[in-house]
């Protein structure tokens, strides 16, 4: 959990100082959950899975990390534009991460781009694939 909480800092750290993302969602477009009446457009951590790779000392974690990128005005176009951004920014990215933990690896897995059905506003999800040790 140390590790996971860690990538997560180091993740919006990176997103958070990119003038071209802020400028896109906004100072606060960039959140740890969707809430009630959120600001579109905004960038959401999604779900998190982690777990132990092996025995080893350390031991390395695998990381499933989901970023949601949310959009109301300018549809799916803005929602894809901006996920296209946050893939740039950490797909592959030199992360430092703190608490003697290491990044060996961040990698996109896939995306997926929807319309939701009661609110209508459009999701873009970003699968990431990290590793930690």
């Amino acid at each position: 959990m140390k590790a996971a909480n860690a990538l997560l800092q180091a993740i919006h750290a990176r997103l958070a100082s990119d003038a071209a993302l802020v400028a896109m969602v906004g100072d606060r477009g960039i959140v740890d959950r969707l809430l009630p009446r959120p600001v579109l457009p905004c960038v959401v951590f999604g779900d998190m899975e982690s777990r132990q790779l092996s025995a080893d000392t350390p031991p390395g974690e695998e990381h499933l990390l989901t970023i949601e990128v949310w959009s109301a005005a300018g549809g799916r176009k803005i929602a894809q534009d901006i996920a296209l951004r946050v893939l740039t920014l950490l797909d592959d990215a030199p992360l430092v991460l703190g608490g003697n933990i290491a990044l060996v690896s961040l990698f996109y897995r896939s995306s997926r781009s929807v319309r939701e059905t009661k609110s209508k506003p459009f999701l873009t999800e970003i699968r990431f694939r990290a590793i930690t040790e």
